[in-house]
């Protein structure tokens, strides 16, 4: 199977020579792998330029600066890299950030994982970050994937329409959730882990205010608030003790006050909620019987119906 690769990066200087290093090193090299340098001010072109130089399946694509700085411009960004690709032949398409690192067969692997199962619409891997590990520490689940490196069955990605350009974040839940509503498997494999170098969410704010953003996105994706509240209890347990967890369950209140829009459908969302309510009944069952919580294989998964 052939792929293609599309990294959109806005000022990643401190972290793009990780992901490049990591890519040239690679077992299994893409069809094409697209930069999309989104107006950063940094160093990011000029180590991205002299990568393309050297490599002739990367391609540097510039835009222009922008003032704000949203997920929808990701988006953007990652169309602008897909229009360069589309005359190529490719079987999947990859969307990865610029401040990763990886195995050498990381690529090899997850491709292999989507040859093997052809009810596999999205592929990836759980990721690493300073002492956090998504599939231990984590409840999402091996069903979701994380957005820092998604693979996506062409056919897949097409099916759900690509990614939604919501400013608030989200964007990757959205793709992975809706292709799984739409009777594709989405697999994290945890075989293999990937290595993450800023801490999620807090790219120009704080850990708190970053809580915060994450209980705003946990109402407006459309989170059951039974889960919530047992989602807040549980990270008032960590560090820093009690804050974190009220800075979440502040953001989700207060995007409910608000009534924020939410960017996804009234069926993704009844869908999110039966998980939800299939992971809180698993994690109860466990609780019950003395036996250790296994977050990353909590509920069975949804039937598919993909041929």
């Amino acid at each position: 199977m052939k792929y293609v690769l599309i990294t959109p990066a806005r000022n990643e200087a401190a972290f793009i020579d990780k992901t490049l290093e990591s890519m040239v090193a690679q077992t299994a090299l893409p069809e094409r792998w697209v930069i999309v340098d989104d107006g950063s001010t940094d160093g990011t072109t000029e180590i991205g330029e002299n990568y393309a130089r050297r490599y002739p399946w990367i391609e540097l694509v510039r835009l222009p600066q922008r003032r704000d700085r949203s997920f929808a411009g990701k988006v953007h960004a990652f169309n602008a890299g897909l229009e360069r690709v589309q005359s190529l032949q490719f079987e999947v398409i990859g969307n990865l950030d610029a401040d990763r690192s990886f195995d050498a067969d990381e690529l090899e692997f997850l491709m292999q994982k989507c040859f093997e199962d052809t009810k596999v619409g999205v592929a990836g891997t759980p990721f690493l970050e300073n002492g956090y590990d998504s599939a231990r520490d984590s409840f999402e689940g091996e069903n979701h994937v994380a957005g820092g490196c998604q693979l996506f069955k062409r056919e897949c990605f097409q099916d759900i329409g690509g990614y939604i350009p919501n400013r608030a974040g989200g964007i990757d839940w959205i793709a992975v959730t809706t292709a799984r509503m739409k009777g594709w498997k989405t697999r994290s494999f945890p075989e293999k882990r990937f290595h993450h170098y800023r801490t999620l969410g807090t790219a120009g704010r704080s850990s708190l205010a970053a809580s915060f953003s994450y209980g705003e996105k946990d109402y407006y994706l459309g989170g059951s608030p039974i889960w919530q509240l047992f989602r807040v209890a549980y990270r008032m347990t960590k560090r820093p003790v009690l804050v974190d967890g009220l800075a979440l369950f502040s953001g989700y209140c207060w995007a409910a006050l608000r009534q924020m829009k939410r960017p996804v459908t009234s069926e993704l969302m009844r869908f999110h909620r039966r998980e939800q309510m299939k992971k809180l009944k698993a994690i109860f069952r466990a609780l019950l019987r003395f036996k250790k919580v296994d977050s990353f294989r909590l509920a069975p998964t949804e039937s598919h119906t993909r041929p």
